[in-house]
């Protein structure tokens, strides 16, 4: 599926017009201009899954997070931005091939990050609450307790409970005490967290999903989106430098680390063929 056909990004002659026409000189940077414009992105054509590979500090999240705050996409968690990111998005241009549904979003490895620190904080809390029940428990099983008002009638109910399953502290605590989230690893958590963000007919933008990721569960990513791009109605735009993201059928990919960004087929890329150099040296181990 093909919401979003393309997007224009302003070239450098409209960058420096814009510097040359604003009275604000305080500033020591201007980002995000002039850091697509060096690799001569001026226009990306998208289709039902496009790949934005690079290194650190090739562009690639950059025009992410340009695409998604130009589009008012819903995200999470907030970005690396500066004064100038909204007259930057608005001398960027894009068309539809579909109207954008209400169910787009751009979704971020801080916003993984972030969950992930969320169920620990909440884990964290579930844990101290845990040993306070477990004092309550023994407190109540041997106190010396009689009821004096009606007051006194949510103690006693603790009491009675408390002796009451004599058999095991765990179950009175069990009863009165959440499970704790933590039944995932951190890369269980992260690939859930992409699966539930991703729904039925959207455009997503993904920023370097395989983060916190094994290449195990890498693949099992990489089938879910080519899953979703497929067969239920997603577009998908990606910035990664996975070997396995990037081997996702189908796929566009601009190629960030040139110095005038091209479209290559993922063999063909750097990040890749280390890899593949690294392993064939090796060939004999295995």
């Amino acid at each position: 599926m093909i919401y979003l056909s393309h997007f224009e990004f302003p070239n450098l002659e409209r960058e420096q017009s814009f510097r040359l026409g604003i009275k604000r000189t305080c500033y020591d940077t201007m980002y995000p201009f002039f850091v697509l414009s060096q690799h001569g992105v001026t226009q990306l054509d998208f289709e039902p899954i496009t790949i934005l590979y690079g290194g650190n500090g090739s562009g690639k999240t950059t025009a992410l997070n340009i695409i998604a705050e130009t589009l008012r996409l819903e995200r999470d968690t907030l970005y690396n931005r500066s004064s100038f990111f909204e007259d930057y998005t608005k001398l960027c241009s894009y068309q539809v091939f579909k109207p954008i549904p209400q169910t787009s979003r751009i979704v971020t490895s801080d916003d993984v990050f972030d969950y992930m620190l969320n169920l620990r904080n909440l884990n964290e809390g579930i844990d101290k609450k845990r040993e306070v029940l477990f004092k309550e428990y023994l407190e109540a099983k041997y106190a010396h307790f009689q009821v004096a008002s009606l007051d006194d009638y949510e103690q006693l109910k603790k009491v009675c409970d408390a002796r009451k399953k004599t058999t095991s502290q765990s179950r009175y605590v069990r009863s009165r005490l959440m499970r704790n989230v933590r039944e995932q690893s951190n890369g269980e958590s992260g690939f859930l967290y992409f699966t539930d963000k991703i729904c039925e007919d959207g455009l997503f933008l993904l920023d370097e999903p395989e983060n916190s990721l094994s290449p195990e569960r890498q693949l099992k990513l990489l089938k879910f989106l080519e899953d979703s791009a497929r067969f239920f109605g997603c577009q998908l735009i990606i910035a990664t430098h996975s070997p396995f993201i990037l081997s996702m059928r189908g796929a566009k990919i601009y190629d960030f680390d040139e110095e005038k960004v091209d479209v290559k087929r993922w063999t063909e890329l750097k990040n890749v063929r280390l890899y593949y150099d690294f392993f064939i040296k090796h060939m004999n181990e295995f």
